[in-house]
């Protein structure tokens, strides 16, 4: 079935950069596309994570900032998923929640990486 509403993050150009590290962290993923401007700079991509599509732009004026107000919510399917996904993803991040365990997950945490983007971890 084909995904009807693909979330679109828009960066202040780390967008090729910011990919390329989600599709590492997490599996199944792939970058679908990538097209480039004249000026090399990356223009917009549409990339999977875990069978999910999402777009990225770059943007050349820093005017925006992502918030926690809108996360990305990601179901690993073990242990070791998730703690590498939490690893990855606050390095050089900020940690919203810690790892841990809690009344509505075996396994759960809400981090911001490096470029901004917010993301809840949950264990299935």
């Amino acid at each position: 079935m084909e995904q009807k509403i693909v979330t679109c993050l828009m960066f202040s150009g780390q967008a090729e950069e910011a990919i390329r590290f989600y599709t590492s962290v997490f599996s199944p993923a792939e970058i679908e596309q990538i097209v480039h401007q004249e000026n090399g700079m990356m223009f917009h991509a549409t990339f999977l994570l875990k069978g999910q599509r999402l777009m990225a732009i770059d943007n050349h004026v820093d005017h925006h900032e992502f918030t926690p107000a809108m996360s990305l919510c990601v179901t690993c399917d073990t242990e070791e998923e998730i703690d590498r996904a939490f690893e990855q993803l606050s390095q050089s991040g900020k940690v919203l929640v810690p790892l841990g365990v809690y009344p509505f997950s075996k396994k759960f945490a809400w981090v911001e990486d490096r470029y901004g983007v917010s993301w809840q971890l949950s264990l299935s």
